[in-house]
């Protein structure tokens, strides 16, 4: 009994203001709010759940009862011990309900359900049990999906896939089909061919907003996307684009841009973007590995109030393809149609008017090409070496996009949708692709804190924007400035905001419903990405939200939890069930795994980026759990940078939830990395601190900071080291990186990937891995 009071009096420090449970030993231990409130244990502790409690932990085994992935308990004179401190995974009891559907059977997942369950005969008694006939019945699901979906496509199929054959084999998917994306995207299918029902010549289809909102909106109707596509295309067509060429853009998120992608995949050929603001080498690393039959880039951009002229980087990368013999030239886009620059001192390089002038036709035609062959180059955020390059095909993405717009985010004809992202990453894929469903898609292009903060809220409402995609530093951004968008516009057409990019911290779910949105409105985080252009995490309108993580599972994507202890090249993995962190993986096929990776050793790469660290298994690379009672998807932070001090398992992210809650008036930003070198027998944790301006790094600071980490978490959570830091790594989308500074600390010489928008603030990390440094500097100011 003195183990069980110990570890409740020290639940009872951290402060812990409702019900737990401790998974321990195959089991779920329940422990009442009662036993962890200021005051020392309840006197009822004998009994927990039906399990004496005393027999769970020992006195020694409690110095963290909030860490995750305790190892195994072994047993000593019939009592259960660990042989290290840390705790396997606390999770709250029954996280705070935010949101619930008033009517869930009348959305569009409500009735595939019915749909799927007079197909097949069964009843699902919840989204849970759908979710699980969906991949353990993969074939009669993804057939089910097919036909219901109604895609425009010519063929028939005999097979849905081979599920005989090994997930590394990455088997075909509906074998005879053939279609094509932006025929999709610009019709709908029919009994009698294409239809533009929902999409009818007049309706306006997509709208372009600039930076500030104060220049004219342009818009198009979908009668002018079409004709204003076929000039583009026959453009393309003169100018010698075939099937199967690829065509890049360096471009912002307009219309010219949209043309490009509809264009050139109408044709069979292979879409690639990146944005304007990656530097010259990360855009090569790029475009060299691809070889591209033409590049159209902007001119010009415009961002927070700055125009930047482009034609320097035009000419560089030019200057940079040099060697590729693929490569026809670059076609400029004038960022201003009236206005555009001068460009003839540029290799290689037409305007965007005459490239068009090599045809006057403007019929639409489209190649259809086979369910599994590529029409879409992404790339890996990956933060050293070349990037990755990820090529996807048209099937599998159209069938991932329908199965996620139409099911799981509840988008149609009705819809208007309003994505915040750049050019050079896949959410920017996911934002036009809403044209699939007849919605209006508005295009936003520069910052979305210009001229005001709130700009992007009264776009919306402008808008009358149904479905609003953000990051969780954009809400992160209005909360720290008392912005409450329920208060300052009509969001009464607003359905969803999703959230993507980071793992949005609980204190922002609760703003977000207590003081930010409408309570109507649901908050759809999501996660996955670019290597399956789609999610693992989302949530759909037959689950509520809760407080923290994703939702839900995304339908058709066997996903579990591996332990992560598990060392070794293509190791058997090993399940650690519910209510445990570990490995991301994905058990069985899902057609939206890529195609292939594009270029020489595409398929070694492709192996070792997915298949190398489990047999058969995609190895997602994050770190998360799944809880217990509610199945929320929880992402602890990339697998890579999981900080394990003294055998204490336990995700970045935890701190940095910490820190924004507690110091938002003293902390910008901050990274959070392991640090073990070749002569470290353990793993020490160091933090670094981004401050606001006028705020001082003090030993004072230093100790709040500690004490925050250490009330909020534990003892094991608080870092060995923390430092102040001018700068924080981040990738040109403005994903903050931590594996390239915990390479660096641990004593690795680096070579920053292009993919990084400041990869000169390495230079600073590179003096923490000497030890004598760190003894002279420690909680300090270097």
């Amino acid at each position: 009994m003195n183990g069980l009071r110990l570890a409740l009096e020290q639940l009872s420090s951290v402060s812990i203001a409702t019900s737990l449970y401790l998974r321990a030993d195959e089991a779920t231990y329940f422990v009442p709010r009662t036993f962890v409130q200021a005051g020392g244990p309840h006197p009822d502790l004998d009994l927990i759940q039906g399990h004496l409690f005393q027999s769970v932990i020992a006195e020694e085994s409690v110095q963290s009862p909030l860490c995750v992935n305790r190892p195994e308990p072994r047993k000593d004179n019939g009592e259960l011990l660990w042989d290290s401190p840390g705790g396997k995974m606390l999770f709250l009891d029954s996280p705070r309900m935010l949101w619930k559907h008033p009517d869930p059977e009348s959305t569009h997942m409500g009735r595939f359900r019915r749909a799927l369950e007079q197909h097949i005969g069964k009843g699902f008694k919840d989204y849970h049990d759908l979710y699980e006939f969906s991949i353990t019945q993969p074939t009669t699901f993804w057939d089910f999906c097919w036909k219901n979906f109604n895609l425009i496509h010519e063929g028939s199929y005999t097979a849905v896939v081979d599920q005989s054959a090994r997930m590394d084999s990455i088997p075909h998917w509906f074998t005879g089909i053939r279609l094509n994306f932006a025929e999709n995207l610009l019709f709908s299918a029919s009994p009698n061919g294409l239809s533009t029902r929902g999409k009818e010549d007049a309706k306006i289809a997509v709208v372009e907003v600039r930076e500030g909102i104060s220049e004219s909106h342009v818009s198009l109707t979908w009668g002018e996307l079409r004709k204003r596509t076929g000039r583009l295309l026959q453009a393309m067509k003169a100018n010698g684009v075939q099937k199967g060429d690829r065509i890049a853009v360096c471009a912002s998120n307009s219309i010219d841009t949209l043309l490009v992608f509809l264009a050139s995949t109408a044709l069979g050929a292979l879409f690639s973007s990146s944005s304007t603001e990656m530097g010259v080498k990360g855009i090569l690393d790029r475009l060299v590995q691809i070889k591209p039959r033409f590049l159209f880039m902007d001119d010009q951009a415009v961002y927070n109030g700055k125009t930047i002229d482009l034609r320097a980087k035009m000419e560089a990368v030019v200057d940079g393809m040099r060697s590729v013999q693929e490569f026809r030239g670059v076609v400029s886009q004038p960022r201003f149609a009236s206005e555009p620059l001068n460009i003839s001192q540029i290799p290689k390089a037409q305007l965007l008017g005459d490239f068009l002038a090599k045809s006057s036709d403007d019929r639409l035609e489209f190649t259809r090409i086979p369910f599994r062959d590529p029409f879409l180059i992404v790339y890996s955020s990956g933060t050293t070496g070349q990037p990755k390059c990820i090529a996807h095909s048209v099937g599998g993405v159209l069938i991932s996009a329908f199965k996620e717009g139409h099911l799981h985010s509840e988008l149609d004809e009705s819809s208007t949708t309003l994505q915040y992202t750049t050019t050079g990453w896949i959410m920017y894929v996911s934002a036009i692709q809403s044209l699939l469903f007849g919605s209006r898609v508005v295009l936003y292009d520069g910052s979305p804190f210009m001229p005001r903060l709130e700009s992007l809220i009264r776009l919306a409402e402008q808008q009358r924007v149904t479905h609003f995609g953000t990051s969780p530093r954009y809400m992160y951004e209005l909360q720290r400035a008392n912005i409450q968008p329920r208060q300052i516009a009509d969001l009464s057409s607003l359905k969803i905001v999703t959230s993507t990019g980071m793992v949005l911290p609980d204190a922002l779910f609760e703003w977000f419903y207590d003081q930010g949105f409408p309570p109507h409105v649901r908050l759809n985080n999501i996660s996955g990405g670019t290597d399956l252009a789609g999610c693992f995490g989302i949530g759909n309108s037959l689950l509520p939200v809760h407080v923290g993580g994703c939702a839900g599972i995304s339908l058709g994507i066997p996903v579990d939890v591996y332990d992560a202890s598990i060392e070794g090249a293509g190791a058997k993995g090993r399940s650690v069930g519910v209510g445990v962190a570990g490995e991301l993986v994905a058990t069985a096929v899902f057609p939206n795994m890529p195609a292939c990776f594009w270029g020489a050793d595409g398929s070694r790469r492709y192996h070792d980026a997915y298949f190398a660290r489990f047999d058969n298994v995609w190895t997602h690379g994050d770190f998360v759990s799944i809880h217990p009672q509610t199945r929320q998807l929880f992402f602890h932070g990339r697998a890579d940078g999981v900080l394990n001090p003294s055998g204490v398992r336990f995700g970045s992210s935890e701190i940095y939830q910490v820190l924004e809650a507690e110091f938002p008036n003293e902390i910008t930003d901050s990274l959070c990395v392991g640090q073990r070198r070749p002569q470290d027998t353990d793993e020490r944790v160091m933090l670094f601190l981004l401050l606001k301006a006028g705020a001082s790094f003090t030993p004072e600071l230093v100790a709040r900071v500690k004490t925050a980490i250490r009330q909020k978490l534990s003892s094991r959570h608080v870092p060995s080291f923390i430092f102040e830091t001018a700068e924080i790594p981040v990738t040109v989308n403005g994903k903050k990186v931590e594996l390239p500074v915990k390479q660096i600390v641990s004593g690795k010489r680096i070579k920053p990937s292009g993919t990084l928008l400041n990869p000169g603030c390495l230079e600073y990390y590179y003096q923490f891995a000497q030890d004598e440094r760190l003894v002279t500097a420690r909680d300090s100011k270097l």
